[in-house]
């Protein structure tokens, strides 16, 4: 849960003997700022005057919801007092709670968990020392980063008593929050490569499919459009690694969008973020779409703002977003294929969401284990009777080919283990089991040479130790290659045409362990079959991984 208790951001009064609420200031200690535009809340009384021992209804109300507040009544700013004056009477238990501020019991009101509601009734207990004058105060946490603190409420007087200075009785009235799009025109790709740069994924796709994102670009602004489900931005990158980005993003935040500029220092959250250097912006939000748009000088006085005449790559990402906070991005971004500068003349952009090295990484990892490595295991364990005396280079061809082969998948495995590593700069941590198994089987792939190499001689008493170990971490290094594999296949920076990919591999493991089987009888039950001659099934094995690899890395938008 993103808010989670909101009270527990606070410090200073007590709930249950637990550090609950600022009392002071009355600020929530998460590190988001108070808003400085007028409050869609407003905090009444149900009487202007008291005497000690009455009890005065006080009620927050507000034109939109809100998850968290905190409610004391005070001394005049007249009085110099500071403290907290009287104490409260809940109505609604379930959802508000009494708090103990400056050692007072009772004397503050909040919420109980961060459920949405409009409207809270307490009941404020006039002392019997009670002051000339009390007023109260309020913050009230809309979401996350959304609040605003200490906001003034009324000011009621002890009976008799001239207010003096003036002042006013009841908070301003609310202000409305708009959730009207400022945005009408939908977008479109109309003039995209003739009057206005275009990136889009898809290729060719509609601005307002809620599948496609686009983004447009001229001296005059920005167009970005993209699914509703949370964000969409673009940033502009000097390389194609994320970090030191100028990015500009389009927040989906209830009803409406928050449209800002930032600075991303490596693989950060977004710094700065703000409308600084933004103008024109306007937004819509309907049919599963954010489309925003904006204007920005050419060149901006802040550092971290990049100027147009220059080239960059271009990034789009989209995610999920919270109160209009974003999380990391659910996919690979799409990467542009080469750098674009804003001011050159238009041209419709291609992109990219998979990394090329990433993509080398999946394929050299499907020859070693598809192809080689099964190759070299089945030639070793199956076609010895075939080459029972034929030598390559002094040594039985079965055993230089299974040789041969072995060396070929260790060296295409230590590659394309080192792949990942140069392209995340260190370990992932959002591929899960992958990686660990990616290094077992590195390990016992460099295991297995090494057992070779210290084998006794064939007609040994501890030879069957050697078969044993060797089949043995053969097998294991197998099975773990497949598991890989198939975690692989969702890996966001392969992005592998699901579910077909996974139905080829599906159906290659299949295929394998029938191919071993049918080798297996054709070995130890009908050597005379000659239906199941070997060199045709490996043929037809080699036939089969040459259709896989084609169709796992065949392109796909």
């Amino acid at each position: 849960m993103l808010l989670g208790h909101i009270w527990q951001f606070f410090s200073g009064c007590y709930a249950n003997g637990k550090v609950t609420e600022a009392c002071g200031n009355m600020e929530p200690h998460h590190g988001v700022p108070g808003q400085t535009i007028p409050s869609p809340y407003l905090l009444t009384t149900n009487s202007t005057t008291f005497s000690p021992g009455d009890h005065v209804q006080v009620i927050l109300s507000g034109t939109s919801h809100f998850e968290g507040f905190l409610l004391q009544a005070k001394g005049t700013a007249s009085q110099g007092s500071a403290f907290t004056v009287g104490t409260f009477t809940l109505t609604d238990p379930k959802r508000t709670q009494l708090l103990t501020c400056n050692k007072q019991q009772d004397s503050a009101v909040s919420h109980t968990s961060d459920a949405r509601q409009k409207e809270v009734v307490v009941v404020w207990n006039a002392p019997q020392d009670s002051p000339n004058e009390v007023q109260f105060f309020v913050t009230v946490v809309a979401h996350y980063s959304v609040l605003w603190v200490k906001l003034p409420g009324p000011v009621i007087y002890h009976h008799g008593v001239t207010p003096y200075p003036p002042q006013s009785t009841v908070t301003s009235p609310p202000v409305q929050m708009t959730t009207s799009p400022s945005l009408f025109r939908p977008l479109s790709s109309e003039g995209c490569g003739q009057s206005k740069s275009c990136l889009l994924d898809p290729p060719g796709c509609d601005p307002n499919d809620p599948h496609c994102f686009f983004l447009s670009m001229t001296t005059e602004g920005f167009e970005l459009s993209g699914p509703a489900e949370g964000y969409v931005a673009f940033a502009l990158s000097w390389d194609t690694w994320m970090g030191n980005d100028d990015a500009y993003m389009c927040v989906k935040d209830e009803e409406k969008v928050l449209v800002s500029a930032a600075i991303i220092s490596g693989r950060t959250q977004p710094d700065d973020q703000s409308q600084s250097g933004l103008s024109a912006v306007s937004w819509r939000l309907t049919d599963g779409l954010i489309q925003c748009t904006f204007s920005r000088p050419v060149k901006l006085a802040n550092p971290g703002r990049y100027d147009l005449d220059q080239e960059y790559f271009l990034f789009i990402a989209n995610g999920h977003a919270q109160y209009g906070k974003i999380w990391k991005h659910s996919r690979q971004p799409l990467i542009s294929t080469h750098r674009k500068r804003i001011t050159s003349p238009p041209e419709i952009l291609t992109g990219s969401r998979a990394p090329t090295i990433m993509k080398l990484h999946g394929a050299l990892m499907l020859l070693a284990w598809m192809l080689t490595g099964s190759v070299g295991t089945f030639i070793a364990s199956f076609y010895k009777p075939d080459w029972p005396n034929q030598t390559l280079l002094g040594q039985k061809v079965w055993f230089q080919v299974h040789r041969g082969l072995m060396i070929l998948t260790v060296t295409l495995t230590i590659v394309a283990f080192g792949l990942p590593f140069f392209y995340r700069k260190g370990w992932s941590k959002h591929a899960g089991v992958h990686p660990y198994l990616g290094c077992g089987v590195l390990a016992l792939s460099l295991i297995q040479p090494i057992i070779a190499a210290f084998r006794p001689l064939p007609d040994s008493d501890r030879r069957y130790i050697f078969n044993w170990a060797h089949w043995g971490v053969g097998s294991v290094t197998e099975i773990m290659a497949v598991a890989a594999m198939f975690l692989g296949m969702h890996q966001s920076s392969l992005l592998l045409p699901q579910p077909w990919a996974m139905h080829v591999l599906i159906g290659y493991v299949t295929w394998l362990a029938l191919f071993r089987f049918l080798l297996l009888v054709h070995k130890h039950h009908i050597k005379k079959f000659r239906c199941l001659c070997p060199s045709i099934l490996l043929l037809f094995m080699l036939a089969t991984v040459t259709l896989v690899s084609l169709l796992c890395f065949q392109h796909t938008p």
